[in-house]
C-alpha cells in the first residue's frame, strides 16, 4: 500500500519508465534504466538499484498471460511531511506493474491539442509523475475522435504527442522536434535516429511551427510500446504511407 504521505501521490515528486516486455524479455532495459538514473540526477533523488528494479519488473510480468506486456516502473520520492520540502535524506519508493499490451491497429489519427508543453520546465524533458498535461491532451484527442494529440510548446513550436515522440518526412529527410522544445528524450526516438543514420538518412532535430507538419509527406509516432506507428491524418491534413517509415520499422525490428 502507498501511504498517504507519499510525495509521489501528493506532489507528483517522482519518475516512471514504461517499457515493453516481449515473450518475457524486457526490451531496451538498460536504456530505460539509464534514463531513470539521469532523471534522478536532475531531481536530486537517489538512483535505485538496477538489480532490484529489474527484479520488480520481472516479478510484475509473471502474472501477465500475453506475449506482449506494458511494464511500468515507478519511483516516488518516498514519504515526507506537509509542504514542499523533502526530508534531508529521502527514502524513495520503487514498484512495478504490468498489463497486456496489444499492437495498435492501422495508422493513427491526430489532432492539434490546445494543451501546451512548458519547454522552460526541466520536467518537460523527464517522465515525472506529474503527467496531467499529457492526460488532458489525450482526453482532448479522444473527444475529437482521434488516437493521439500533437502538443505545441509555449513558443508555438511542435513538441510531441501526448504519449509519443513525433517524426515527419519531407524531401527524403527526416525531422523531429529538438529536445529543447520541451521534448522527452524517448528511448525509441534515439533508436530511430540511430537507425536512420545507419540507412544514410539525414535527421534534423529542429524547432518547427505546426505548418511544417502541413507540408510533410509523412508523419509517424514512436514510443517503446508501439515502436513506430505511421499517421493517417492530422486534423484535416492527410498523409500517405511512407517507404522511409517502412524501412525504419524493419531496421528497428
Amino acid at each position: 500500500m502507498i501511504p498517504f504521505d507519499d510525495r509521489g501521490l501528493l506532489l507528483g515528486d517522482g519518475l516512471f519508465e514504461t517499457l515493453l516486455a516481449r515473450d518475457g524479455v524486457l526490451v531496451d532495459l538498460e536504456a530505460h534504466l539509464d534514463r531513470l538514473a539521469a532523471g534522478c540526477a536532475t531531481l536530486g533523488l537517489p538512483t535505485p538499484d538496477r538489480g532490484e528494479a529489474e527484479r520488480l519488473m520481472r516479478q510484475a510480468i509473471e502474472g501477465v498471460e500475453a506475449p506482449r506486456a506494458a511494464v511500468r516502473l515507478t519511483l516516488t520520492a518516498g514519504s515526507g511531511g506537509r509542504g514542499l520540502d523533502r526530508p534531508e535524506e529521502p527514502v524513495p519508493r520503487l514498484f512495478a506493474s504490468a498489463a497486456p499490451s496489444a499492437v495498435p491497429e492501422g495508422p493513427a489519427r491526430l489532432i492539434l491539442s490546445t494543451v501546451r508543453r512548458n519547454e522552460g520546465s526541466p520536467a518537460s524533458r523527464l517522465k515525472t509523475l506529474a503527467y496531467l498535461d499529457n492526460v488532458l491532451a489525450r482526453q482532448e484527442a479522444r473527444a475529437r475522435g482521434a488516437n493521439e494529440a500533437v502538443m505545441l510548446n509555449n513558443r508555438g513550436e511542435v513538441a510531441c504527442a501526448a504519449a509519443a515522440n513525433l517524426f515527419w518526412v519531407r524531401e527524403g529527410r527526416l525531422f523531429t522536434p529538438a529536445l529543447t522544445c520541451g521534448v522527452l528524450a524517448g528511448v525509441m526516438r534515439a533508436r530511430v535516429i540511430a537507425a536512420a543514420a545507419g540507412l544514410g538518412v539525414e535527421v534534423a532535430e529542429t524547432a518547427a511551427e505546426p505548418g511544417e507538419l502541413d507540408a510533410a509527406e509523412a508523419v509517424f509516432l514512436t514510443n517503446s510500446l508501439v515502436g513506430l506507428r505511421e499517421v493517417a491524418a492530422l486534423d484535416a491534413v492527410a498523409y500517405g504511407p511512407s517507404r522511409l517509415a517502412e524501412r525504419l520499422a524493419r531496421a528497428l525490428d
